[in-house]
């Protein structure tokens, strides 16, 4: 029955029929609520993983349920190949084969973690193995430093003698003081094309064969080249001139003509103020000393 705000029940809805008070219709009793279902998880039919129900994508593999795509697969690139092309209208890219050669070059190359796998087994139960492991004899460390200069460096067969001549100098008529005459220099030939001049490291210029402070020598004077068996010299347009001449009789006294001119056994180039350079094979003791 309704219960008046006096706490009177009464027969009557609208008035308590002992004290008359308006009952209130906060004493009615509340209609019973409907409870309601709990959403349905969307089930992802790639991989099987329930998701919530307004999911858009899987958490677990990333299919869309709204176009059923998978997502694209990252591209796989390989050491020595192009990146492969995006498939039209995809956006996918194609799974490249590694070439045969490349992969068995990988296979051979130890990465990181196949040097800590090999770490972990010599040195495991042995703490002096470790030292052992990590620092190789001294002989071993020298070879190894030393076998890839060895095979980097060329065999030395031919050499240029660079000679401060006076007679040279006498008939140029430089004003530049004479260097003391003594022994050659002694440079290595090791390339088929051989750069006669002065550094230059504005310009990037090394030559091959330095004629250092006869600045009577171009920067680019002259190119040396070589079959392996006979020689050429060429003049660059240099400022002065390339002169060949006999070992003896008079000194040159016309440059060279343009192009390549083939030097005979034992004649000389004179280049600048006071240089001669004399081609020649090397000797064993130069062969040894120019390769260490």
């Amino acid at each position: 029955m309704p219960i008046c705000p006096a706490g009177h029940e009464t027969s009557q809805t609208d008035f308590c029929d002992t004290c008359g008070l308006p009952v209130s219709a906060a004493q009615a009793s509340p209609a019973p609520v409907a409870p309601q279902a709990a959403p349905t998880p969307v089930v992802c039919p790639h991989c099987q993983t329930a998701n919530v129900a307004d999911a858009l994508f899987c958490e677990a593999c990333g299919f869309d349920f709204t176009t059923g795509a998978l997502p694209a697969a990252p591209p796989v690139t390989w050491p020595g190949l192009p990146t492969p092309d995006p498939v039209p209208g995809t956006g996918a890219v194609p799974l490249t084969a590694p070439d045969p050669a490349v992969a068995e070059m990988a296979a051979v190359v130890p990465g990181p973690h196949d040097a800590a796998v090999a770490h972990d087994v010599v040195t495991e139960g042995d703490p002096e193995a470790v030292f052992e492991a990590e620092s190789p004899a001294p002989h071993e460390a020298e070879a190894l430093v030393q076998a890839p200069l060895a095979q980097a460096r060329p065999a030395v067969e031919w050499v240029a003698e660079l000679w401060i001549d006076p007679d040279w100098y006498s008939a140029q008529g430089s004003t530049d003081p004479l260097p003391s005459p003594g022994l050659p220099d002694i440079v290595p030939l090791v390339k088929e094309s051989n750069l006669i001049g002065r550094v230059s490291h504005s310009r990037g210029i090394f030559p091959d064969v330095d004629c250092e402070l006869d600045t009577g020598c171009s920067r680019r004077h002259a190119m040396l080249t070589t079959d392996g068996t006979r020689w050429w010299i060429e003049d660059l347009d240099s400022a002065n001139g390339t002169f060949v001449g006999g070992a003896a009789g008079p000194l040159p006294a016309m440059p060279i003509p343009q192009g390549r001119v083939e030097l005979t056994p034992g004649q000389r180039i004179y280049v600048g103020a006071w240089t001669r350079i004399v081609i020649r094979r090397a000797t064993d003791d130069e062969k040894e000393a120019l390769a260490g």
